[in-house]
């Protein structure tokens, strides 16, 4: 069991299923999923609310109204979970795969990080990940 799972054990169903994530977040997340997230992956708080294209104030108000995220913004979430899982279990641990995050793409400006704004980004990256894991040279 990876950092981030054990960090968020419990919070939500956790599953690599996509059909499984859209039923969690149209149910919808609570904001401690978050919050636990964002410390587990070592991230500003600021910056993963900004991933998942919320302003940081927006969060907080969700936190102190107890309102649950918003079903695209769970859906981003769940699968970035699913995506810091997935990284932590190749690199070894959160903070190389943070490192890797910041690397630019070979014969690019680009860094993996620059795609997680976007779910089909994140997808990406996860396809990129599976094909380190076999073996494959990204």
């Amino acid at each position: 069991m990876t950092a981030v799972s054990n960090q968020l054990k419990g919070k939500f169903s956790s599953t690599t299923s996509n059909f499984a994530i859209v039923i969690s977040a149209r149910k919808g997340l609570p904001t401690k999923v978050f919050y636990d997230f964002a410390e587990a992956i070592k991230m500003p708080e600021k910056n993963l609310a900004s991933i998942i294209n919320l302003s940081s104030r927006t969060i907080s108000n969700y936190k102190e109204s107890q309102k649950k995220l918003e079903p695209i913004y769970g859906e981003h979430l769940l699968k970035l979970i699913v995506l810091f899982e997935k990284g932590e279990q190749i690199f070894g641990s959160i903070d190389e795969f943070n490192y890797w995050l910041q690397k630019p793409f070979w014969n690019s400006a680009e860094k993996p990080l620059d795609w997680l704004t976007t779910i089909g980004g994140v997808d990406f990256l996860n396809e990129e990940l599976e094909k380190m894991a076999q073996g494959y040279p990204v």
